[in-house]
């Protein structure tokens, strides 16, 4: 039998938070059927972003960055080619005009 995943909003994720300061970590994970992994994740990223850092646009903004980057590599991959490929096509050109001269 597969666990389904449960995707928790913003404010679940802050009420999770603060309820562990109460009633502690393991108490509160049963409670709510948090992994203790997943709280403390939770945690990091609160403790470095606040309540921005739960935020739904943030997760698109990550997406976006990383296509940007990958379609950048992508880019930079072509423009290396492109350069061996004219070198190698000038090395050509030099060894055919010593040639014929």
């Amino acid at each position: 039998m597969s666990k389904s995943y449960k995707r928790w909003s913003k404010s679940e994720k802050l009420t999770i938070l603060r309820e562990v300061d109460q009633t502690g970590v393991v108490q509160t994970c049963r409670k709510f059927d948090v992994s203790t992994a997943t709280f403390y994740h939770w945690k990091k990223t609160f403790d470095a972003h606040g309540e921005s850092g739960f935020s739904e646009t943030k997760s698109l903004a990550d997406k976006k960055y990383k296509n940007l980057e990958e379609e950048n590599r992508r880019l930079k991959k072509l423009l290396v080619d492109k350069d061996l490929a004219l070198e190698a096509q000038k090395e050509l050109l030099k060894k055919n005009l010593g040639q014929t001269m």
